[in-house]
C-alpha cells in the first residue's frame, strides 16, 4: 500500500516533514512524498494540462521523495497515474496556516485531497492555524495529526468524499493537553476583506482573526483551541 504525502507550501516546508512523522507514528513507515518544488499557497485546484511537468527525485531527502514542478493537484495526479499504481491514501499538509470555511476553495492543500477524492482514494487535508504571536511546535503537530489520522481512518466515508482538518495553535503551556476532536460544519462566511493602498497598488490586509465565528463551524471550533474536522465532498 502506497501513502502519498503532498502540500502546497513546497517540498522544503517543515509541515510536510511533520506529516511524514505522523505517518510513521500511525503506520510504522514513511509515506512517499510527491510535493511541489516551490510554494503554491492559494492556488486552488490549478492543474497543468498544456505543458510538461518536471519531476525531480530528491534521494537526499529520503527514499520515494519527489519534487514536482506543478501544483498540489498536479502532484496527486502524477503520483497516482505515473509514479505509483497502488495508492491507497493521500495526506496533504501540514499546512502553515488554517484552511477553514471558504478557504477550502482557494487552498492548494485541500485541492490535493479533493483530487484524490475524484478518483475515490481516501484523503485527509491537515492544516495548522497560525497565531503569529507564537511559533509552531512541529513535534506536537505530528503527534496530534497521528491521533486524528488514526481516528478518521476508522470511519467509512461516502464515495468521492474527504476530510479537512484544522489544528489549533495552542499556548506553549497547553501543549501537554490533548485537544478535543470536534466534527463540525464548514463556515460559509468569507474572510474579512481589507486592502492597504500604496499609490495605484493595493495589498490584501484582511485580518484572519476577525472572521465570522458562528457556533459549530470549523472557524469557531479551531479558534476555541479544539481540532476542527469537516467532512467534504466533491
Amino acid at each position: 500500500m502506497t501513502i502519498i504525502l503532498t502540500n502546497d507550501d513546497g517540498i522544503d516546508a517543515e509541515g510536510i516533514w511533520s506529516l511524514q512523522k505522523a505517518t510513521e507514528l500511525v503506520f510504522g513507515t514513511k509515506g512517499a512524498i510527491a510535493a511541489p518544488i516551490r510554494q503554491y499557497s492559494g492556488c486552488g485546484h490549478q492543474v497543468t494540462t498544456h505543458a510538461p511537468i518536471a519531476i525531480q527525485q530528491r534521494a537526499e531527502l529520503g527514499k520515494d521523495t519527489y519534487a514536482i514542478d506543478g501544483s498540489p493537484a498536479d502532484c496527486v495526479r502524477v503520483a497516482i497515474a505515473h509514479l505509483y499504481s497502488d495508492v491507497k491514501l493521500v495526506l496533504s499538509g501540514i499546512n502553515h496556516g488554517g484552511n477553514m470555511g471558504v478557504d477550502v476553495y482557494m487552498s492548494g492543500t485541500v485541492a490535493a485531497v479533493r483530487e484524490a477524492a475524484f478518483h475515490n482514494i481516501p484523503a485527509i487535508a491537515i492544516s495548522h492555524y497560525r497565531d503569529r504571536r507564537r511559533e509552531f511546535d512541529w513535534n506536537w503537530a505530528a503527534e496530534t495529526s497521528a491521533r486524528v489520522i488514526k481516528q478518521l481512518l476508522e470511519i467509512q466515508l461516502p464515495p468521492q468524499s474527504y476530510w479537512n482538518v484544522n489544528l489549533p495553535h495552542l499556548e506553549m503551556a497547553d501543549l501537554d493537553t490533548i485537544p478535543e476532536i470536534v466534527f463540525c460544519e464548514k463556515s460559509s462566511q468569507p474572510l474579512p476583506l481589507g486592502f492597504k493602498v500604496d499609490g495605484d497598488r493595493v495589498t490584501y490586509a484582511g485580518r484572519y482573526n476577525l472572521r465570522d465565528r458562528a457556533p459549530n463551524t470549523d472557524v469557531d471550533v479551531c479558534f476555541s483551541g479544539k481540532i476542527a474536522v469537516t467532512q467534504m465532498g466533491v
